[in-house]
């Protein structure tokens, strides 16, 4: 009825007919979407619904072109999960997804913690959250562990200068700013409980899974790829040991701890190959990194320690 009422009128109707590939095609987001899942190991939820969701924007925006719809609709979103589980990247590639189909105008991500946000003073915290509003209207911006915006022990505290700034652009300009907050999971729920707003204003909330063991080395494997690095088979056996290992030590962060652990192992290297300065090198030799470039790493010493003991390495 609403498109046979709307075809009668040539000023208001749309096209009668939209190809769908040709859209798909013509936007890009299927490039944006084979990135992701180059960039990211695993993460099959995680992929799927950012699919869903580009999905719907495609399908939000053919209904536009057809004055079927003209309302803008809410995608303030919540990424929760554990560090070094890709929700930076994710942003990224969900910026440049919003922008593609239209629904902001620059393709950035403009990434804050409470430290960009939140003043020490009395009329500081206004100017400093308007700023970065400023800074990042017309894309998106990505609020890290957003539930330190409120500290209600603290009686002068500023945070909640902050939130109520926020709640009220992310309401009145939507059309113009895409705001995710990123967390962990319960420190997030207990957040939106003490502060429904931003719970009544996040369309979609995205919970990030730690990484397998063996999405960890594929991760590494796949890093070193890129740096053009790669383990010879008794450092892969050694590593498979190591990712066992620190995944039970403090302050593990997913891929984040995948990569500072091959930094270390680059250096090792490093220092391993320059301690014979009259060895000749080949590719392969500076390439390779070796099982002793794992396990001098303080996890296997520290593995029947203690627990809680300093940042592995």
């Amino acid at each position: 009825m609403i498109a046979h009422a709307m075809a009668e009128s040539d000023d208001t109707a749309g096209p009668e007919r939209i190809g769908l590939r040709k859209e798909f095609d013509q936007v890009g987001i299927g490039d944006v979407l084979d990135q992701l899942d180059r960039e990211l190991i695993g993460l099959k939820p995680v992929k799927t619904r950012i699919r869903e969701i580009a999905s719907l924007l495609l399908i939000e925006r053919i209904r536009k072109r057809m004055n079927l719809t003209s309302d803008v609709p809410t995608l303030h979103m919540s990424f929760t999960g554990n560090p070094g589980t890709g929700k930076t990247t994710v942003a990224l590639r969900i910026a440049s997804i919003l922008h593609r189909l239209g629904f902001v105008r620059r393709g950035q991500v403009v990434s804050v913690t409470r430290d960009e946000l939140v003043g020490q003073y009395i009329g500081h915290t206004a100017p400093k959250t308007k700023e970065i509003l400023k800074k990042a209207m017309g894309g998106v911006l990505f609020i890290d562990e957003a539930y330190y915006l409120h500290r209600p022990d603290n009686e002068r505290d500023y945070g909640q200068e902050a939130i109520e700034i926020l709640l009220q652009v992310m309401e009145s300009q939507r059309e113009d700013l895409v705001v995710i907050l990123a967390g962990y999971g319960d420190r997030m729920d207990k957040f939106f409980g003490s502060n429904p707003g931003f719970r009544s204003r996040i369309a979609h909330h995205i919970d990030f899974p730690d990484y397998a063991d063996d999405e960890l080395l594929a991760i590494a494997e796949l890093m070193l790829q890129d740096m053009a690095y790669k383990f010879s088979p008794d450092a892969r056996d050694a590593f498979i040991r190591y990712i066992t290992l620190r995944k039970t030590q403090p302050l593990f962060s997913n891929a984040r701890s995948i990569r500072n652990a091959l930094d270390r192992m680059r250096l090792r290297q490093a220092s391993r190959l320059v301690a014979d300065l009259d060895r000749e090198l080949t590719a392969d030799d500076v390439m390779c990194l070796e099982a002793s470039d794992v396990l001098a790493s303080r996890v296997f010493a520290e593995a029947d320690g203690p627990k809680g003991s300093a940042v592995a390495s």
